[in-house]
This record gives C-alpha cells, sequence and structure tokens, in this order.
C-alpha cells in the first residue's frame, strides 16, 4: 500500500506561454521551443526539490485539431529538452475540454480537478504549493488552495498582469524570475 498523505507541497506550471512558446493549439512535437530563461529556471527548482507538475488546458483536443495522443507526443519533446538539464517534469495533467464545445467542466483551470488528482497520485500538499503560469486563470487555484501564485508575463501592462497584482499575485518575466520568487538558493 502506497502512503498518499501530503508531503510537500510542488510547482504546478502552465505549459504553452510559460515553459514553452505558445503559437496556438500546439500539437507537433518538432514545435515545441523552449522560452528563454525555461531551462535553467527549472533545473534551480529541481535542483532544490521542487517537484515539478504540469497543469495545462487543451482545448485543442475539443475542438478536434489535435487528440491525446498528440499532447503526450509534445510532452515526450519537452521531457528531451530538458533531460540533458537534470529537470524531470514528475507529472503532466491536461483538461480536453472547452466550455463552448464541450460544456463546463471542473478540470478547466482555474477549477479544481486538475491539481486535486495530482495531490492525491503523488502525495502534495496543495497549500505548500505553488501556481504558476502565462495567463491569471494559471494561478487563481493558488487562492482556492491556500498556495501561492506567480504570473509570468512578458507584457507587465496587459490584463492578465493587471489581474494578477490585483489578487496580489506577483508579476515576474520569465521561470528564473520564478525560481528566485520561490527563493531558491543560487536563483
Amino acid at each position: 500500500m502506497v502512503d498518499r498523505r501530503p508531503t510537500s507541497g510542488a510547482v504546478f506550471l502552465d505549459r504553452d506561454g510559460t515553459i514553452i512558446e505558445d503559437p496556438g493549439y500546439l500539437h507537433r512535437p518538432g514545435d515545441v521551443r523552449l522560452l528563454p530563461g525555461a531551462r535553467e529556471g527549472l533545473r534551480r527548482l529541481a535542483n532544490q526539490g521542487w517537484p515539478l507538475v504540469i497543469a495545462s488546458n487543451q482545448s485543442g483536443i475539443a475542438r478536434g485539431l489535435y487528440d491525446a495522443r498528440a499532447f503526450y507526443a509534445t510532452m515526450d519533446r519537452l521531457h528531451g529538452l530538458l533531460s540533458g538539464a537534470g529537470v524531470t517534469i514528475r507529472a503532466a495533467y491536461f483538461c480536453p475540454h472547452h466550455p463552448d464545445v464541450t460544456g463546463p467542466c471542473p478540470c478547466r483551470k482555474p477549477g479544481p480537478r486538475l491539481f486535486e488528482r495530482a495531490a492525491a497520485d503523488l502525495g502534495l500538499d496543495l497549500a505548500a504549493s505553488w501556481y504558476v503560469g502565462d495567463r491569471f486563470r494559471d494561478v487563481q487555484p493558488a487562492g482556492r488552495f491556500g498556495g501561492r501564485g506567480l504570473l509570468v508575463s512578458r507584457d507587465p501592462d496587459g490584463e492578465d498582469a493587471r489581474r494578477a497584482r490585483d489578487a496580489s499575485v506577483a508579476v515576474v518575466p520569465d521561470l528564473i524570475a520564478v525560481a528566485r520568487a520561490i527563493g531558491v538558493r543560487g536563483a
């Protein structure tokens, strides 16, 4: 029997626009491109023992633009790009729905289901976790679970950045700044 009591927090990361470029409905592994600072920021977090967990909305699946196999293929490419830096993504969870196509669901961020599944599967403490993404909806779960959020934005005057600041969520330019904000030594 596996003990599933929460043992630690994690860093929950949105994928597209946070770790990798977001060309829109990314589904081809050859199109996966790391954002500046992503590899180094994730390496610093991993070296400090933070479990890295991806939580991603993938509405392209609901829209019939690609399927779950394409999501996993792009994840395999991402794993390959990060493994040379000693970075392991502990798990990846995704919502394949979109309210205009499939109706509302509890797994589409900012809904709780992806995070609750990760907590149950991996024994994570959601209140001790960080919620990181490039959209306000990516960081909103921090408030629900008592964790902390960080918005990664290259547009500090944009709508998502404004909403984040209004909710007392820090806005940072990249994942190196995320590692610094979380307090990683040497970041």
